[in-house]
């Protein structure tokens, strides 16, 4: 009670100093018109008789009745509208915790339906907020689709039988998967009202087939933190465009089918920051257990870890990835950042293609990079990037649990204009291919570990500016390395 009575008199307060507000602001209006109808326009001060008095003193009265009234009313309707508000919300969160799937069902359309009626930013954020912390919640897809309410397990401790109950969401995983797709409609071009400027939080969150194609997330936060997206279908980012100020997918875990980022456009701007110390997009330490494409990406000022993708911007962070499925494609990218790093990747797919792939920029890293696919595919690719580093990566290295190792790394008609260092490189594996390659620049294999079976450079398109351990002494060459004699002639 007492905590009611001063919630009423702060109420009260505050509307005093709104009403004070009115009347002072009026005032000054009606000062400021009189000056300017002094000054600037010429009126002449008079003596004003007693009708004249009366006239500006009603005038005065009736326009800060009307700013008062004016105030009042608005305050009114506001408080009617948070009145509203409280009531549809607190309604759908109830349905939301319900034990009853049907019943929450229902809470996730009301819900959003709340959402979509109160247009405020705070209170369509509220919403949001609410489903995505639904989405958080523990789950297990294994009981996700059961109509188990609860499962005792019974565990016998120093001759004392424990038991111990779990309870359930019965059918959670239809609720989940309607807030899924609830939330991506929402975010697309074709959504009646859209929540593309709100932040959505997926931190830890276990996505199940999610379709998020076409979406635009344009909030100051997207995170897919420790996500896990996952599904028996693919797991859908086609044509998704990422333009907020800080988008993460730091540490997730994309399995099950796969991954599609094909046409995403990832283009965060703004005045944020994202882990690294950057703007833009991160996929620090994401694992991907499942074929990735990502051709005809678009990377503007984004930190990422994608396949096709135009990166122009701060940079893009492949640091720490883990690609382990079928497939890893960067198939035509163009990384145009300051700096691209793949620091401590692992390619390990079956098959991996950087194909016509350019490497534009101020610096491209793959230090301590690991290759081990089957197939390692840069064929056409260009590296123009000033500053280019293999320092210490293992091209073509078979990991001791891979029964079978690399049996081709291809670097045919790839262009390598600028510094470019393969210091402490072990290429590895049957054949690393460089045939037709265009070597213009500062080149260097110094250091380098030619451990493959056959390592050819033959037929150049120039032979500029490269650098051997064997340079001084000819006899020193592996036997592996090709052509014989030595240097390749140019095929020019």
């Amino acid at each position: 009670m007492r905590w009611g009575r001063l919630g009423n008199r702060l109420h009260r307060a505050a509307l005093l100093l709104a009403v004070l507000g009115a009347v002072v602001g009026g005032l000054a209006i009606a000062g400021l018109t009189w000056w300017l109808l002094w000054w600037l326009l010429g009126a002449k001060a008079e003596t004003p008789n007693q009708l004249d008095l009366t006239k500006i003193a009603l005038s005065v009265a009736a326009g800060v009745g009307a700013a008062v009234a004016l105030v009042v009313a608005y305050r009114r309707q506001r408080d009617l509208e948070r009145g509203r508000f409280a009531e549809l919300f607190g309604a759908a969160a109830r349905q939301l915790g319900d034990a009853d799937p049907a019943v929450r069902m229902a809470g996730v359309y009301a819900m959003a339906g709340v959402a979509d009626e109160f247009s405020t930013p705070s209170r369509r954020q509220q919403c949001i907020d609410v489903l995505c912390g639904y989405l958080r919640m523990p789950y297990s897809p294994d009981d996700g689709a059961n109509h188990l309410v609860s499962l005792t397990e019974s565990t016998v401790q120093a001759g004392i039988t424990m038991e111990r109950t779990y309870r359930y969401r019965q059918n959670d995983r239809d609720v989940r998967r309607t807030i899924v797709q609830l939330i991506a409609n929402h975010l697309r071009r074709s959504a009646e009202v859209s929540w593309s400027a709100c932040d959505f939080d997926f931190t830890g969150a276990l996505l199940e087939d999610a379709d998020f194609s076409h979406a635009i997330f344009a909030g100051q936060h997207t995170y897919f933190t420790r996500a896990k997206l996952a599904g028996s279908s693919s797991t859908r980012f086609d044509r998704a465009k990422f333009v907020g100020t800080h988008v993460t997918f730091r540490g997730a875990l994309f399995c099950g089918g796969a991954a599609i980022f094909d046409d995403a456009e990832f283009s965060p701007g703004g005045a944020g920051r994202s882990e690294l110390g950057g703007f833009g997009t991160a996929f620090v330490d994401a694992t991907f257990r499942c074929s990735i494409s990502f051709e005809r990406a678009i990377f503007r000022g984004a930190r990422t870890t994608f396949e096709g993708a135009l990166m122009e911007g701060t940079r893009a962070s492949f640091m720490g990835v883990r690609f382990e499925g079928q497939l890893t494609s960067f198939v035509g990218a163009r990384f145009v950042g300051p700096e691209t790093l793949f620091t401590d990747v692992a390619f390990r797919a079956e098959f991996t293609s950087f194909e016509r792939v350019i490497f534009d920029g101020d610096h491209i890293a793959f230090d301590r990079a690991e290759f081990s696919s089957a197939r390692i595919m840069f064929t056409g690719s260009q590296f123009r990037a000033t500053t280019v580093a293999f320092d210490d990566a293992r091209i073509g290295v078979t990991p001791r649990l891979r029964v079978r190792g690399t049996r081709e790394t291809d670097f045919t008609l790839a262009e390598f204009h600028g510094a470019i260092t393969f210091a402490r490189t072990v290429l590895g594996g049957r054949t690393v291919d460089f045939t037709e390659g265009d070597f213009f620049g500062d080149i260097s294999f110094l250091g380098t570990r030619f451990a493959a079976q056959e390592i050819h450079f033959d037929r150049p398109k120039a032979w500029v500016g490269t650098h051997f351990d064997w340079d001084d002494v000819p006899t020193r060459k592996p036997t592996s390395v090709k052509p014989n004699p030595w240097p390749p002639a140019t095929s020019a």
